[in-house]
């Protein structure tokens, strides 16, 4: 089952567990495993007639890039980093609680990388 099926998975899980900090961290992952899959808007026209613009539902639709594992593994792991690397910076006491729940997300993201991060194991 790839990552992406397994964190969406893993969410409404989390969320029946009331788990704040699973939810936070794989909420967070889908938002950006989804902007990595976003396409770039270079070529879009930015304005012009109404005659001459896209018409009905889905006229304006890109479709969205393909991620392959590797790049969702990669997208998980800078999310993990990005978590620790903000919990070592918080050194002051009264931000302990912060730092603990950074560190605990962390742990939530990689888990998922090495597949101990299943519905059942969230």
């Amino acid at each position: 089952m790839s990552l992406d099926v397994r964190l969406r998975q893993a969410l409404p899980e989390a969320m029946r567990a009331r788990d704040k900090v699973a939810v936070r961290a794989i909420r967070s992952a889908l938002a950006a495993l989804d902007n990595a899959g976003a396409v770039p808007i270079d070529g879009a026209p930015r304005a012009g007639a109404i005659e001459g613009s896209a018409i009905g539902a889905g006229a304006v639709e890109a479709p969205r890039r393909e991620l392959g594992e590797d790049d969702m593994a990669g997208i998980l792991r800078a999310e993990a980093a990005e978590r620790l690397s903000a919990a070592d910076e918080l050194a002051a006491p009264e931000h302990a609680a912060r730092v603990a729940d950074l560190r605990a997300e962390a742990v939530v993201l990689l888990g998922f990388l090495e597949g101990s991060g299943s519905p059942g194991a969230v």
